[in-house]
């Protein structure tokens, strides 16, 4: 969880500085030792990127250069490991489910609680895919978005051969564990794949509960045996 995490760096994409600010308080506020990076438009965020990784991205759909949802699918391809969580005013159904399907694994109303957005950007953090209650009741019903846990573990990655009980593993994954198994610490995987230590653990946490592992040794050893059975 973020609590356990000092090591994570977040950005935070809006061109209200009000808005930025609050979402860094709120983040500081749980874990004073998060990196915040702030940017006021797309392409500040696009600089920021290519300076090097960060762990999550906080972005809206509205601020200059924004091509809405086309930005952010641009955003998952080009950085397929980078988290992505739409922070919007729009609350429209349809929107949001494009969002999705693009490849952010969250969205989050500006009209959400304080409490309600920590706690959408903690469960993203620990691999999960954060849907407002409100993109889930069409005309009374709950509606299948389309995305599941298993389709956004990756995001957006291609998935390998090898399969689990609770679905394919990503070819990220596949390397990650790859590493593992050489006695790599996370630090140093990191490096390799040109990621921060904050993702490889959000990777971890996947590849664990993908295998129903426990440690980096029982993910190995169960990995190995998936490999020769697949």
């Amino acid at each position: 969880m973020l609590e356990n995490n000092p090591g994570f760096k977040i950005a935070i994409a809006d061109d209200h500085a009000l808005v930025r600010g609050g979402l860094g308080i709120l983040i500081k506020t749980l874990h004073p030792d998060t990196t915040i990076v702030e940017c006021n438009s797309y392409d500040k965020v696009l600089r920021k990127l290519e300076d090097g990784p960060v762990d999550l991205l906080l972005i809206d759909l509205l601020m200059p250069g924004m091509q809405s949802v086309e930005s952010i699918k641009e955003i998952c391809d080009t950085w397929p490991d980078l988290p992505v969580v739409v922070v919007s005013v729009r609350e429209e159904t349809q929107i949001i489910r494009q969002v999705l399907r693009v490849g952010a694994v969250g969205y989050i109303p500006k009209t959400s609680s304080p409490d309600v957005t920590i706690n959408a950007i903690r469960l993203v953090l620990s691999g999960g895919i954060y849907v407002p209650p409100l993109a889930l009741e069409i005309r009374g019903r709950s509606e299948d978005l389309l995305v599941s846990e298993n389709e956004g573990s990756g995001f957006g990655e291609s998935h390998s051969g090898v399969v689990t009980k609770n679905g394919p593993l990503t070819e990220r994954q596949v390397k990650v564990l790859q590493l593992i198994a050489e006695g790599r610490s996370n630090k140093d995987v990191a490096e390799e794949l040109g990621l921060t230590p904050g993702t490889i653990k959000m990777h971890l946490s996947r590849i664990y509960k993908a295998l129903g592992a426990k440690s980096r040794t029982d993910a190995v050893a169960k990995f190995n045996r998936l490999s020769q059975e697949n």
